[in-house]
């Protein structure tokens, strides 16, 4: 566990969530996932998490374990057709996961939502947060809807709200 990471996650404050994810940027990422569930039978959550504290900092917690974390926390594995997909932000870290249930995930593979990351890492060194994660949710959709395309009515299982934590 390096002392800078602890420094840079001890003095990261959900301010900065807040700063960067303003209630309107919110708002037009929970569109966006809307959007996107109107084309596909999946179901997208965002997470975007200041910093990580307490035990998983002090276990030096990486992004992608805390995402599979909050992946079970928030029930994404328990979707009717497996097809449930985390986009997961660790603002402190500038670190974006994305977790997908195997439904989807044997389809898109390691390498596809890895793509989709690095994009929205890219968004997201320019400053463009919010643009950044709806570009990312329109791409995991796409994938989505490649793979699972709406059929019918269909349930909204998951909420479309992005989770600050």
């Amino acid at each position: 566990m390096g002392i800078k990471r602890i420094g840079k996650h001890l003095l990261e404050h959900n301010w900065r969530v807040r700063r960067v994810f303003p209630p309107e940027a919110l708002a037009t990422i929970e569109q966006a996932i809307k959007a996107g569930e109107a084309t596909h039978s999946g179901q997208v959550r965002f997470v975007v998490e200041g910093a990580l504290d307490g035990k998983p900092l002090f276990r030096d917690q990486p992004a992608r374990e805390r995402a599979l974390d909050l992946f079970s926390q928030l029930r994404i594995w328990d979707t009717a057709h497996n097809n449930g997909v985390l986009i997961y932000l660790l603002l402190a870290d500038r670190d974006v996961e994305i977790i997908a249930d195997r439904g989807i995930d044997a389809k898109v593979g390691r390498e596809g939502w890895e793509k989709i990351c690095k994009a929205m890492e890219s968004d997201f060194k320019a400053g463009n947060f919010a643009g950044g994660v709806v570009r990312g949710i329109e791409a995991v959709s796409r994938q989505l809807a490649a793979h699972f395309p709406k059929h019918g009515g269909g349930k909204n299982e998951l909420p479309d709200a992005p989770v600050v934590m």
